[in-house]
This record gives structure tokens, C-alpha cells and sequence, in this order.
């Protein structure tokens, strides 16, 4: 199975601890925040989200064994920002001038302000 990948010029606007909530799927309405982000085949790992079981053998490391519960990675469409408020939100870039530097800041569309 090929897995899409997209290049790397292509920047996620969702970033690692950001707050989401999940829109779509059979994790709908769970909110966590983001372990990790894969730019290159655009999914975000999320803490309690799209979790699978795996059973493992005794090992050194591990003694007991058994059924161990992980996060898999989602797609980063399926989420949705979360505000300081609780509500979701879409990211805009608000470009910002100081001499001949220009930062990039992102903002909730839904209230304007600044993430952090």
C-alpha cells in the first residue's frame, strides 16, 4: 500500500500541544492535544485519539506482556482547532511588519485573535 505523500513545502497550520477536536470518523468529538505532526503525509498524532490495541510478548523490557493501547496517526482534515474558548475554529496567517523582517502570527477566524 502506497502512502500519499506530499512535498515539503507544504506547511501544516496545526502544530504540536495544540488543542483539537476531532470532526469525522468513529473518534467524532474527541478532543486531545497533538503529540506529533507528520508534514509529509499530513497526519497529526493525537493523545487519546484513533487508538489500537496491540498484544505483546513478555520481553525484558516488559515482563508482563498483554494488551498494550497506542495512538495512531489521523488525518490532519478530520480536525479542527480549538480555541481558548472551547469552540473550533479555521487558522488564518496574519503577516506583520517590523523594519524589513515580516513575522507570521496565526489567528482564530472565529474571534481574531492570537494562538498561541
Amino acid at each position: 500500500m502506497k502512502k500519499n505523500i506530499v512535498p515539503n513545502d507544504r506547511k501544516l497550520k496545526i502544530r504540536k500541544n495544540d488543542i483539537v477536536k476531532v470532526t469525522t470518523g468513529s473518534n467524532k468529538g474527541k478532543t486531545g492535544k497533538v503529540l506529533r505532526v507528520y508534514p509529509k503525509t499530513m497526519r497529526i498524532l493525537v493523545e487519546g485519539v484513533n487508538l489500537m490495541k496491540r498484544h505483546t510478548k513478555p520481553t525484558q523490557a516488559a515482563p508482563q506482556g498483554g494488551i498494550i493501547s497506542k495512538e495512531r496517526p489521523v488525518h490532519y482534515s478530520n480536525v479542527m482547532l480549538m480555541d481558548g474558548a472551547g469552540k473550533t475554529t479555521r487558522i488564518g496567517i496574519k503577516l506583520t511588519k517590523k523594519g524589513k523582517e515580516t513575522t507570521r502570527t496565526r489567528i482564530a477566524k472565529t474571534t481574531g485573535k492570537e494562538l498561541a
